[in-house]
């Protein structure tokens, strides 16, 4: 193959990656928001809101319980064994 070809099929295929992302972070950053609105620490809220919504790709709907909408939310857990997920 030439190595043009290769180069240009490289680009095509990370813009595809790149969309991706782009929209999953979109989606978390409007859920978490929401999920957020009414949290004491809003800026920690977010921040493990975001990492559990990137990794389950959902977040339950409302400020405050609903985990039964998205089990893998719902039963991450930190070191100390307590819910990760706000």
């Amino acid at each position: 193959m030439r190595p043009a070809f290769v180069l240009l099929l490289v680009l095509v295929l990370a813009s595809f990656l790149l969309q991706t992302t782009v929209a999953d972070s979109s989606f978390c950053g409007t859920k978490c928001a929401a999920r957020c609105s009414k949290a004491a620490v809003q800026d920690r809220c977010l921040k493990y809101c975001g990492i559990c919504c990137e990794e389950c790709k959902c977040v339950p709907s409302g400020t405050y319980g609903n985990k039964h909408e998205c089990p893998c939310y719902r039963d991450k857990k930190n070191s100390k064994g307590k819910p990760k997920c706000p």
